[in-house]
Order: C-alpha cells, then sequence, then structure tokens
C-alpha cells in the first residue's frame, strides 16, 4: 500500500478505484452504476473522489487516518455510512456539518472507534431526518469517548426521536422515547430555574447598588434644589426691579399702581444703586454651586456605571456555566465554592502564596483578596488527561510515586495580556480545553500551553498593558481602576519529561523533540531583588490534553489607594447626611461655602404662599387691573396645585409656576400664547391633559415625576409642535437609556435638550432610531424565522430566540404573494417598539419575542392565534390583556413590567399553557390562576403578595412542580413560609430556587397538619371578613388543635361543631367568649379539664362530647 501522506488527490481516487474492483480509466462512465464503495486500513486519508459515484448508496471506510467528514455533498442517494476506527475528533469539517445537509437519504450511520468525545457533535446527526440506525460503540470497534460520559444514550435519543436501533440496540419501544424525553424535560426546568435564580442574585445586587447611590445623591440633590429655589428668588426680584425701573422711566395712568409697586420693593430689597449688580452677583456664585453639586452627582453616577458594569461582568459567567451544564447533560459541572470547602481554601492559600508584594508595590498593590473560586468538572477533559496519562507511563519505565509527584503541577494559565480576557474565549477552553482555542496570533501560543507558577508572571504584563492603554487614550480614571479586578485559571498539569529552555532556540516541538514541557526561569527574564523569583517559572506544555483547566478565581487587588466604590472610604467625599460631616473636612468646607454663598447680599425676604388663586390675586401679581395687559405671570415657590382663573389671561406668554405642588398640568390647556412654561419642582406625574399649546417654545418639567415617557413624548409631539427647548432631567423615567434618542426624533422643532445643544449627529441618529420602533415588513424579514417545528435542542432560551437564529427569512428574500405566511417565528427583541402592529397575517406565527421594547398594551397579537410562546420581558406592561384567543399558549413571560394583578379568567381559555414568569412586577394577588391547571412553572418573585390566603389560589394546580416567589412580603411575614406553601401544595418538587427535600414535607405535616386556622377558614368561605360567623362547622376535618388568629375576629361566634375530629387540645377555643352550643369529641383525660374550663369562662350554654 502507498503511503497515506504522500497520495495525492488523483493517487487517492486510484488507491479507491483499486480496492472496489473498478477501473480508474473507466470511472467516469461506469461511476453512475457504483452503489457501494468499501475501504479498509490505508490509502484513504480524506474523502475524496465520490463526485464520481452519484448514485452511492453505502460507503464504508474503516482504519483510516481520517480527521473529518467532509466530501460527501455530491452522494444524494447515500444510505448508509460507515467510518469506524479512524480519528474523527468531531462531526463537522465544512461550517456547521452542512456536508450532512444533502445525505437526507442516509439511513444508517456507523461512526465507531473515532474519537468523537462531545455531545454537541453529535447535535449536528440532527440534520439527517431519515436516520434510522446510529452506531457510535459498535462492539466490533473501539467506543467513541463520548459513549462513556453520563447521560450518553438519553442525549442521543432526545436529539434524534426517529432512531430505531442504537450501538446495536433496539430502542424502537415509545416507552424509550419517552423517558428520554421526559428527562430532558426536567433538565430544561432545572436549568431554566437555576438561570432565574442567577438573575434574580445580580438583580438584588444592582438594586442595593442603586440605592446606594440614590443616598448619596441625596445631599447633592437637596443643595441643588436650595440653590434653585434661590435662584428662581433671585431672578423673580432682578425682574420685578427692572420693570419697576422701567415703569419709572415710562409712566402711565398705573401711578397709583406704581406706588404700590415701590413700597414693596422698598419692603422687600434694601434702595442701593448698584442691587441689581448684587443679584446678578450672588446668581453667578449660585450658579457655580449648581455646577459643583451636579459634578458631585456626575461623579456618583459614573462609580455607580462602572460598578454595575463589575458586578455584570462578575455574573456574567455564571448563566453560560449553566447552559453548558445543560447542554452536556451534567458532563461539564461548575462548582462555586465557599469558606466551608476544603478545596476553596486551598486555593486562597494556593494564590496568596504565590503572591509577591515586591513584584507588585509598583503598581501600588499590597495584596489580593479572593473573591469567587468555581470548580470546574469537565468529564471529557478528565478522561482525556487520564488517558494521556496513562499512556505516558505506559510508555515510561515509571512507577516511583516521588517522580510521579513532581510532574504533576498546579499552575496558573497565562492570558495574552494585550487580549482582554473574552467571555467566550475562557468558555472555550472550561469547555473543549486548550487545543485551537487561544484567540492570540503569537505563533509560540499555537505552539504550546504557557503557564506560570506566581501571579506576578501572569499579571504583570497585564496591568501594565492596561495602564499604558488608559494613559494613550486617555480614559476616565475610574475606568483605569478596572485593572484591580481579574481572573485567574488555575489548571492540574502533567509535565512529564521537561528541560529549561536554550536562549538561542525558540520554543516548539521541533527544538524540543523529546520533551513534554519546558521551562523558563524568571531570573533569565529580568533581574529582581526579591528572593521568590528564583522558584518563579514559565512553563510552555506541548500537549494540550495534559493541561486541565480546574478552578476559575475571580480576585480583586488590595491597593494602596482606595478603590472608588459606592461601598468604600470615597463617601468620605460625598456623604449621606450632613450631619455626619466632621470639622475640617472637604465635605464640611464645600457645605461652609454653601452657606456662606445662601447669605450673600441681597438676601430676599420669603413671601407668604398662595393656596389658590382668585382674580384679585392674580392682579395684584401682575400689577395691573386689566387682564388683557398680562403677558407674563411668575407663581414661583408657592403650594399651589391648581390654576383656576387663568382662562382670562388670553394675552400671556411667559408663566413660572416652579416649587409648586401640581401633579398636573390640565389648566394650561387655554393658554394660547403661552410660549414659555416653567413647572420644574413640582410632583407632574402625566402630562394628560397638556394641549393646545401651539406657540409654546420653552418648556421647563425637570425634578418631577414623570415616568411614561412613550405617553408623554406622544403628547409633546402633538400639542407643542413648536418647541424649542425642552428640560426633562431628574424625572424617574422607565426607559432612561433611549429617552433622549426618542425625544429628539419624535419632537424635530427641539433645537436644546436638558441644557444641551442637539447636534446634527444627534439628530441623524435619533430620526435612525425612530424609524427602526415600528414594525415593517423589513424588519418582519430580518428578524423572523420558518422552521415549522422546535429543534429538539437542550436550551432555556426561548424558541423565537433560537429558530430566528437557525432559518432566518433575510432582507432580501425573493418575495411570494404568501411570504408571511412562511414566518412561525419572530423576535423582536430590544428594537424600541412603542406598539405591535401589522402582525394581522402572520396565521402561523408559533413563537415571538417582544421584550426590552417600550411597549405599554399587550395588543396587535388577535391574530396570532396559533401562538404557542410569547415573551414580554422588560416593557411598561401594566394589565394582561387581549391573549384569550390564543389558546395554545404553552410559555408565557411578562418579567419585568408594571404589572399590578391578574385579571379575573385571563387564563381560563389558556388550555395548554405549562410555564408562566410574571417576575419584577407589582403584583399583589395570585387570584385569577385558579383555573390555570396545566401549569408546571410559576416564577412570580420580585412581587408585592403579601397575604397567606394567596396561597390558596394555587392548590388546584395540582401539576404545579416549580413555584419560585422569592422577593414577596410574604416570604419575610409569614413564620415558616417556606413549609406553609410546601403543607399546601404537596405536589411542589421545587420552591424559590431549592429543591424541596422530603424531610422539609415531614415538618409541613407536622407543623401544619390537623391545625385549623383563619386561613383555612378563609379559603372555605372565600373571604376573611371573620366578624360575620356566627357558627364554625368543622366535623371528620382530622383537626388535632385550634389556633384561630386574630381571635377578636371570631368574638360572634356562637355554635361549634368540631365533631370526629382528633383534637389534643381545646386551647385554642378560650378566646369564643359567646359560645352557646357546643358539639365536640374529646379524650376522657381532657374531659375534667373541659369541664373546668367552660366553668370558669361562662354559663348557660350546651355542651355536647363523647
Amino acid at each position: 500500500m502507498i503511503e497515506c501522506e504522500n497520495l495525492n488527490h488523483e493517487e487517492i481516487i486510484k488507491e479507491l478505484c483499486l480496492c472496489n474492483g473498478l477501473s480508474y480509466e473507466m470511472v467516469g462512465q461506469e461511476g453512475s452504476d457504483t452503489s457501494k464503495l468499501e475501504m479498509f486500513f490505508s490509502g484513504y486519508p480524506r474523502i475524496v473522489g465520490l463526485s464520481l459515484f452519484p448514485n452511492l448508496t453505502s460507503l464504508t471506510i474503516v482504519a483510516q487516518d481520517i480527521k473529518e467528514i467532509s466530501g460527501l455533498e455530491t452522494c444524494l442517494q447515500l444510505k448508509e455510512l460507515w467510518i469506524a476506527e479512524c480519528c474523527i475528533e468531531k462531526i463537522g469539517g465544512l461550517q456547521e456539518c452542512r456536508c450532512l445537509d444533502p445525505n437526507e437519504q442516509l439511513e444508517r450511520l456507523n461512526l465507531s472507534g473515532n474519537q468523537i468525545c462531545s455531545f454537541k457533535d453529535l447535535t449536528n446527526l440532527t440534520r439527517l431526518r431519515r436516520l434510522k440506525d446510529l452506531c457510535l460503540n459498535d462492539p466490533q470497534y473501539k467506543t467513541n469517548p463520548v459513549c462513556l460520559l453520563c447521560n450518553y444514550s438519553t442525549h442521543v435519543l432526545y436529539h434524534l426521536p426517529s432512531l430505531q436501533r442504537l450501538d446495536t440496540f433496539d430502542v424502537s419501544a415509545k416507552q424509550i422515547k419517552e423517558l428520554a424525553d421526559t428527562t430532558a424535560m426536567k433538565k430544561i426546568m432545572y436549568y431554566n430555574m437555576r438561570v432565574k435564580t442567577v438573575q434574580r442574585h445580580l438583580n438584588e445586587d444592582l438594586e442595593k447598588l442603586n440605592d446606594r447611590k440614590c443616598k448619596l445623591q441625596k445631599l447633592p440633590e437637596e443643595r441643588i434644589k436650595l440653590f434653585s429655589f434661590v435662584k428662581k428668588n433671585l431672578e423673580r426680584e432682578l425682574a420685578e426691579l427692572k420693570g419697576s425701573g422701567k415703569g419709572h422711566n415710562d409712566r402711565s395712568n398705573n401711578n397709583k399702581v406704581t406706588e404700590l409697586e415701590k413700597s414693596k420693593n422698598c419692603e422687600t430689597v434694601t434702595e442701593e444703586p448698584n442691587l441689581q449688580q448684587k443679584i446678578l452677583t450672588k446668581l453667578n456664585a449660585l450658579n457655580e454651586r449648581v455646577t459643583f453639586w451636579n459634578k458631585k452627582l456626575d461623579e456618583i453616577e459614573a462609580i455607580y456605571r462602572v460598578e454595575v458594569k463589575q458586578k455584570k461582568k462578575s455574573h456574567g459567567l455564571l448563566i453560560p456555566f449553566l447552559l453548558i451544564e445543560l447542554e452536556t447533560v451534567g458532563n461539564i459541572h461548575f462548582e462555586e465554592g465557599t469558606r466551608y470547602d476544603d478545596w476553596f481554601n486551598s486555593c486562597y492559600e494556593l494564590i496568596l502564596s504565590r503572591f509577591c508584594t515586591w513584584d507588585f508595590r509598583t503598581y501600588g498593590i499590597t495584596g489580593v483578596k479572593v473573591k469567587r473560586v468555581i470548580k470546574v468538572n469537565n468529564r471529557i477533559l478528565r478522561l482525556k488527561f487520564e488517558e494521556k496519562f496513562q499512556k505516558f507511563f505506559d510508555n515510561e519505565d515509571m512507577h516511583d510515586s516521588e517522580n510521579y509527584r513532581k510532574m504533576l503541577e498546579c499552575l496558573f494559565y497565562v492570558f495574552d495580556p494585550e487580549v482582554t480576557v473574552k467571555k467566550k474565549h475562557l468558555l472555550q477552553i472550561l469547555e473543549k480545553g486548550f487545543k485551537d482555542s487561544d484567540t492570540s496570533k503569537l505563533p509560540l501560543r499555537k505552539e504550546a500551553v504557557i503557564l506560570a507558577n506566581s501571579l506576578s508572571m501572569c499579571e504583570c504584563p497585564r496591568i501594565e498593558f492596561l495602564q499604558q492603554k488608559y494613559k494613550d487614550e486617555k480614559k476616565n480614571s475610574l475606568e483605569h481602576e478596572l485593572f484591580r479586578h481579574g481572573i485567574l485559571l488555575i489548571t492540574k498539569v502533567f509535565l512529564g519529561q521537561s528541560v529549561q529552555a536554550r536562549e538561542q532556540d525558540s520554543i516548539n516541538q521541533a527544538n524540543y523533540p523529546m520533551v513534554n514541557s519546558v521551562f523558563v526561569p524568571r531570573k533569565y527574564i529580568l533581574s529582581i531583588n526579591c528572593d521568590c523569583s528564583v522558584r518563579q517559572c514559565k512553563w510552555f506544555v506541548f500537549d494540550h490534553d495534559l493541561v486541565l483547566p480546574e478552578y476559575i478565581v475571580e480576585f480583586e487587588y488590595i491597593t494602596v489607594v482606595k478603590a472608588h466604590s459606592l461601598f468604600s472610604s470615597f463617601n468620605n467625599v460625598i456623604l449621606e447626611e450632613s450631619k455626619k460631616n466632621s470639622e475640617g473636612s472637604v465635605l464640611s468646607q464645600d457645605l461652609k461655602f454653601d452657606d456662606e454663598v445662601i447669605k450673600m447680599d441681597p438676601r430676599i425676604k420669603p413671601r407668604p404662599k398662595l393656596i389658590s388663586l382668585d382674580d384679585k390675586t392674580i392682579l395684584s401679581l401682575a400689577k395691573t387691573s386689566i387682564y388683557s395687559h398680562i403677558v407674563s405671570l411668575n407663581l414661583h415657590g408657592n403650594s399651589l396645585s391648581k390654576l383656576r382663573d387663568l382662562s382670562k389671561l388670553t394675552g400671556l406668554r411667559k408663566l413660572n409656576i416652579s416649587f409648586n405642588e401640581f401633579t398636573c398640568l390640565d389648566d394650561v390647556y387655554h393658554l394660547y400664547n403661552l410660549e414659555y412654561l416653567d413647572a420644574s419642582h413640582n410632583h407632574v406625574i402625566t402630562l394628560e391633559g397638556f394641549r393646545g399649546l401651539m406657540k409654546l417654545k420653552h418648556l421647563d418639567l425637570s425634578w418631577n415625576q414623570l415616568k411614561k415617557s412613550g405617553d408623554e413624548i406622544n403628547m409633546l409631539c402633538k400639542h407643542t409642535t413648536n418647541l424649542l427647548t425642552l428640560d426633562i432631567r431628574h424625572n424617574p423615567w422607565q426607559k432612561p437609556a433611549t429617552l433622549r434618542l426618542s425625544v429628539i426624533g419624535r419632537l424635530k422643532t427641539l433645537t436644546h435638550l436638558d441644557g444641551l445643544l442637539i447636534s446634527e449627529e444627534e439628530t441623524t441618529a435619533a430620526m435612525k432610531f425612530i424609524t427602526g420602533t415600528k414594525i415593517t415588513q423589513f424588519s418582519l424579514l430580518r428578524h423572523s424565522g420558518t422552521k415549522e417545528e422546535r429543534p429538539r435542542i437542550l436550551s432555556i432560551w426561548p424558541s423565537a430566540k433560537i429558530l430566528t437564529q437557525i432559518s432566518k427569512l433575510g432582507p432580501h428574500l425573493h418575495l411570494s404573494g404568501n411570504w408571511y405566511l412562511k414566518i412561525t417565528a419572530l423576535n423582536l427583541d430590544g428594537q424600541h417598539l412603542f406598539e405591535i402592529t401589522n402582525l394581522e397575517k402572520l396565521e402561523n406565527l408559533k413563537w415571538a419575542s417582544f421584550s426590552n421594547n417600550n411597549l405599554t398594551k399587550m395588543e396587535g397579537l388577535e391574530s396570532c392565534v396559533n401562538l404557542e410562546e410569547l415573551t414580554l420581558d422588560g416593557n411598561c406592561i401594566s394589565k394582561i390583556e387581549g391573549i384569550s384567543k390564543l389558546t395554545k399558549l404553552t410559555r408565557l413571560s411578562i418579567n419585568n413590567n408594571l404589572l399590578t394583578g391578574l385579571e379575573k379568567h385571563t387564563f381560563d381559555n389558556l388550555l395548554h399553557l405549562h410555564s408562566l414568569s410574571l417576575e419584577n412586577n407589582r403584583i399583589t394577588s395570585l387570584s385569577g390562576l385558579q383555573k390555570a391547571f396545566t401549569l408546571l412553572e410559576l416564577y412570580i418573585s420580585n412581587n408585592y403578595i403579601a397575604l397567606n390566603q394567596e396561597i390558596y389560589n394555587l392548590k388546584g394546580l395540582c401539576n404545579l412542580v416549580i413555584l419560585d416567589m422569592y422577593g414577596n412580603i410574604i416570604v419575610w411575614n409569614q413564620e415558616n413560609y417556606r413549609l406553609f406553601v410546601i403543607f399546601h401544595l404537596p405536589e411542589l418538587k421545587a420552591l424559590d430556587g431549592i429543591s424541596i427535600e422530603p424531610s422539609e414535607t415531614e415538618c409541613a405535616k407536622d407543623l401544619f397538619g390537623g391545625r385549623l386556622t383563619s386561613d383555612m377558614i378563609a379559603e372555605r368561605q372565600g373571604h376573611s371578613n371573620f366578624t360575620q360567623m356566627q357558627e364554625l362547622n368543622w366535623t371528620s376535618s382530622s383537626i388535632r388543635t385550634v389556633a384561630l388568629i386574630p381571635v377578636d375576629q371570631f368574638r360572634n361566634v356562637c355554635n361549634v361543631n368540631l365533631q370526629n375530629n382528633n383534637l389534643t387540645s381545646f386551647s385554642g377555643l378560650i378566646y369564643l367568649p359567646n359560645v352557646k352550643f357546643m358539639r365536640i369529641l374529646i379524650s376522657p383525660h381532657l374531659h375534667q379539664y373541659l369541664l373546668l374550663f367552660l366553668f370558669f369562662i361562662t354559663s348557660g350554654f350546651e355542651v355536647v362530647f363523647h
């Protein structure tokens, strides 16, 4: 046989013809008659030449050096494929294994004896729709490593449900397929719960940061409000002063008013020639202080954003870890350590022992703090490691345990210092190992895995690179501090035969042919004064499989200069309360300076606050007797909540109502000539009723309580068509990230927004943004999929997200008349939609997602009656409506919205609903879920559910196995909450992200079993108005004790019947003073106690007991 390495394309085909009794010269004419080909043991190093055999139905290749499956594109009739005892490591080779797409006829596939080790590779076989017989572990050949993994058969049968035989075994029985499906479904439900728990913990951390930010912003905001109030007082005085001067020079018939005006001015300010100049000087000083405190607000916001970024980064790996666990069916497992785990402490000690203070002192680093350690259990990589390890010892005559220990080492992986540690890169290493995983372009990293035994050799190059980078780019110092946080990857390494590197030779396997690893001592890298440098080495391991990732460590450096943190000493600059100030501190000096500015001359005498307006007051304020002469009115700093009697001011052009008590602006709608309106520092919650102000040019709505950006922008767009300047800062907007673009895009006449000039670039970006907020034919084509069935993928993500990535229509598709009928999946997440429209023709839509938009209503889906999954997370929806016709829904998610309740009968028609997620809303009751009988999963954490009785709304849901109510008021209000829920919902398998143990079920029965409580009575009655009760009839209810709380609610009960129960105590009855008739069955030893009790509390009633 000819050596495979030397064969060219033509010679390989000649060998193929020779082994199958075919003539190479005639193969062009006779190849179409060949239906079967076989190649054994050698001569066929890659699959080529099959285009000569278009009618091939069977191909057998055994014991060849084939590395990948390819060259099958022309074998459209192929039904049987054997590629056994070859060197295939993954089912692929052509992008996403497209080589299998043409082979739709393939029914039998044997890949035994190869090196396939990943479950993900097996999912590529789902392309073979007619595959009936699959062999990866044929007894005649060696097994594939993937067959040794846990849940191998379950994984294959779930993804390939049409299989009749697997590894020579009959798997056609329906029960086997159902078992695989059930197992997969449980796995998906379990990891969905785990992912939600991680997301919840992240949200809690972010909420804590936000609360802390709000507390820190309190003082600067109070200062700004104070200065703004004084500024507006001064501006009013200045305007009146100028008006008074003008009136003096321009005398008219209003001499009486002018004299009155003069007398008032004399009472308010001192008559000095330079009074106007003093006011202007003080205004400048106030503006400087406002600028100072605004800067402090910006500093807090900047620190907050950096910490949010760090928190998200810290949690960013946890969800991908869970997804990898799910996809590999637990064969890759990640475990987060605690102080109680020995391996956690071992990692901590390892890092401290390999941290040299001397190496880091130039960066101001004095120590290292471990924040999280995650253990990596990768069964796939461990099998490879152990196989190579065993092979080494089989080839070497070495059984000395001492040498064995020396060759095993724990080393840190050295990431490329000039490349940020990408999440994708790290996950690839943890899942697939170091082979072909490095993103660096350096050839050295492709030759060997670079490791180190000291923290400084891993980290110092990274720190230096980042410091130089931020210096060159002149970035924010807060961004610069991100170098404080880092990730270490601790590996278990078998060094094998190792030698020290030679200076003259580059490090590669060719220059060191007989060794497994090469080391470079640090003393040869640079000279340093610390003794520990002698022990510091870099290692280069040539065989990637001998480096096993074992632990991921997140750490933070302890520095001489404290980090800018919302929870650090940086708070000394901006303390929460002024009472915490110490003499001489930075903040104390600033507050003193503030007081000095406030006390500057002129000091304005406070005016009486108006509570309401009338004609006389308006004329007095305007200093005129004719309404039509009033063009400016300043009502700043009063206690007004309504603007009555302003309809007569038809000529009013300027109105100031800042620092009042307004919650709406309905009363200004008739001021058609108004050009300037200052409504800042009020409590305005809506602009509804704000209309008809077509001449308005300046509007200040800052420091109010506006939330609904979509509704408010619509009002301004309709009724302020000539607006030039708008200020909407310091409002609790629901979608602040896109607010500026939304406003600029909708209010096209604006020139200034929030005190900033609107640039041409912003205008262009805003127009593009607004264009994308509507559902168009282009967006439908771009974000839709056409698969008729959901792929069998182990994933927790919405089907719409999965399917639109797999089978996009694409915007350049040649459209036919019924193209919209092909759409089955639609993913419009993050498109900034304000409403759902243009879906009327999507009759076959099954999976849809509209997360992270600006939707306020659930409308526009009425025609999509085939919807099975609907996701509306991250919107502004306040009511569940418009889904009564969506009877095929199986999954509904409306997390992170504004829901306050569940409407009655909303879920009555949803007879297939399995999963309902309503997390992070404002729901106060579970009423409305009583008839959702098919529910398996209910996620309703972080809402406002408070009463025990709400749990009774779920008692009829016998299929419910997962319930998450974490973060509701009931969790901390109800004593023994967890046991209470477990007792009343005995079918539950998991509660609040934690599996329910059998011991908990028993404890719940002991604690709540046989207790007659007010909750039980409320459940039976349907209400909790116990004062109307006169009879308590609970016969044959297995009651052991009575615990009626609150006791005064049962004061009118006069008839008690507790026959045929198991009473062990009657102490709970002593609070029923008006009982006249009691029928009860108790144990003989309690008779005398009952009689004594009855004698003392009352007389004249009938007692029946046995």
